[in-house]
């Protein structure tokens, strides 16, 4: 018997290509790309825009963190823990102690860190100066940090007492320019 020559069969890759197309742009399409959220914070404005502010030196309340995240409050060294308490002393003062604000209006939190600062001092010392205004704005209108923070501002009851306590204490933490190391 003679073998019959039969034709290689073949398959059409054809639509390969565009099933495979079809598939990465569905992937795209629904993958979500996680984007960390960093830290919410209003920048100075452009050099242009900017005009000299004069601050009484009474009214700042220095922080300094070095390149070794060594902590000194109005030049005293100081632990992290302890920020708190100095900068809430230093916002109500309201004019009593003269080495003190004059008010809590016109008190502002100067943040200087060295470029060798590592991020996870600065981010602590960062979330205390920001904890110290959450409660003297909790205490202000009769809440505790937990109940403030809990606050929901679409409810028009909560967002008064909210607003209250923002009108009250602004947050007000000035983040100097860091200097180089041994400057």
């Amino acid at each position: 018997m003679g073998r019959k020559n039969r034709e290689e069969t073949t398959v059409n890759a054809s639509s390969m290509a565009d099933i495979a197309f079809l598939l990465l742009i569905f992937f795209l399409v629904t993958t979500t790309i996680a984007s960390d959220k960093g830290i919410a914070v209003l920048l100075p404005p452009k050099k242009e825009d900017q005009q000299d502010v004069k601050i009484n030196q009474r009214n700042i309340f220095k922080v300094l963190v070095n390149s070794s995240d060594r902590l000194l409050v109005e030049e005293e060294p100081t632990e992290v823990e302890e920020i708190r308490e100095k900068v809430k002393k230093f916002v109500t003062n309201n004019g009593k102690d003269p080495k003190l604000s004059e008010s809590p209006d016109k008190a502002v939190v100067s943040l200087k860190t060295d470029r060798g600062t590592s991020y996870e001092m600065y981010i602590r010392v960062y979330d205390e100066l920001k904890r110290a205004y959450n409660e003297l704005r909790a205490a202000h209108v009769g809440l505790t940090l937990e109940q403030f923070n809990e606050l929901d501002p679409k409810d028009p009851d909560q967002n008064e007492l909210l607003e209250r306590a923002k009108k009250a204490y602004k947050i007000q933490i000035s983040d100097a320019e860091p200097t180089d190391v041994g400057n």
